[in-house]
């Protein structure tokens, strides 16, 4: 009989470890593909090669295939980062109350209001660009 530690508990732990990883790489692997198909293609805004702002060329229906074409100026609150977008969408959908967007996001009032305040300057901006 050998004295001393047995390696055995040493190595019971270490297949629940190895376990548990392999379950983690799964688990991993999962929320990688969810975000794969919930990724939608981004709408571009702005030029690529200068940062200009782009239009619309090109409008076409998805069920008959009918197209339009011409030179469409994007709507001012497509320009907005998808970040603003969804704050307004929110906003919108709180009925425009700040308390209530505050508590939903999780924020101080003040902090809500001066997301509000930065958006509106920004839109104000863009509107008088496109005078």
């Amino acid at each position: 009989m050998k004295t001393g530690i047995s390696p055995f508990p040493f190595a019971k732990l270490t297949l629940k470890i190895n376990i548990i990883h392999f379950h983690f790489n799964i688990i991993h692997f999962y929320i990688c593909i969810v975000k794969i198909k919930v990724m939608k293609p981004k709408l571009p805004v702005n030029c690529p090669s200068c940062a200009e702002g782009l239009n619309v060329s090109q409008l076409s229906c998805g069920h008959c295939g009918t197209s339009v074409a011409g030179n469409f100026n994007l709507p001012v609150l497509l320009k907005l980062t998808e970040e603003e977008q969804q704050f307004m969408l929110d906003f919108f959908l709180c009925s425009g109350s700040l308390k209530e967007l505050a508590v939903k996001m999780g924020n101080s009032y003040p902090t809500v209001r001066n997301r509000l305040d930065d958006i509106i300057a920004k839109i104000t901006k863009m509107n008088e660009a496109n005078k």
